[in-house]
């Protein structure tokens, strides 16, 4: 796992290790925002039938929604 290597590399570098969990956490933040964004197209693409969406899609939606601001919360 990287953040193992980095913790590990900063007793020799330590520049270098906290360069690299910068980059880490860069790069799991765009992964996060990427997820966000395809789950909220496949919500609003569900949705574009305009009115006749049904409550229990809009459960489903909202479920959507609290499992990714768990996941945003959990990290």
């Amino acid at each position: 796992m990287r953040w193992k290597d980095i913790q590990a590399e900063f007793v020799d570098e330590p520049k270098v290790a906290v360069q690299e969990a910068d980059a880490l956490v860069a790069e799991l933040m765009q992964r996060l925002a990427s997820m966000f964004a395809t789950e909220r197209a496949e919500l609003e693409d569900r949705w574009a039938g305009g009115d006749q969406i049904s409550t229990e899609e809009l459960r489903q939606g909202l479920r959507l929604y609290r499992s990714f601001f768990e996941r945003l919360l959990a990290a």
